[in-house]
């Protein structure tokens, strides 16, 4: 899988050659139309982007909207959730904490039962610190 690949060369250090497999990826699946995958892409990719040696905030936040949107329109909510996190955290870090508490109350909200897993209970942490 893609995602694993990318997560694998950014944690090697090759957040270009990740940026690269996630692109190519994306890219190659268009004119099959198979995107189930491209929400958590696109997140992924807004993440890799942040890593950079020059960041780029504003691809960044592209890229989560993005996802979000994808997400949204796939409703692919544990995919939402995700990518709302990585919203919230970029506005955070550009003290843009109210948008960021917004965004991520309105997607944790939808949810009635999974809040033992990973993603809830990072979304949970990160509202708690935005709340606070």
């Amino acid at each position: 899988m893609v995602g694993l690949q990318a997560s694998a060369e950014a944690n090697a250090g090759n957040v270009e050659d990740a940026l690269a497999a996630i692109d190519a990826f994306v890219a190659d699946t268009q004119p099959i139309e198979q995107r189930w995958l491209d929400a958590e892409l696109h997140r992924q990719r807004g993440a890799l982007l942040l890593r950079r040696i020059s960041t780029e905030p504003e691809a960044a936040e592209a890229a989560f909207r993005r996802a979000l949107m994808i997400a949204r329109s796939q409703q692919t909510k544990t995919f939402e959730l995700r990518a709302a996190v990585a919203l919230a955290r970029l506005w955070r870090d550009q003290s843009k904490r109210d948008e960021a508490r917004d965004l991520l109350a309105a997607v944790y909200g939808w949810f009635t039962e999974g809040f033992d897993t990973p993603d809830f209970k990072e979304a949970k942490a990160l509202l708690n610190e935005l709340a606070s």
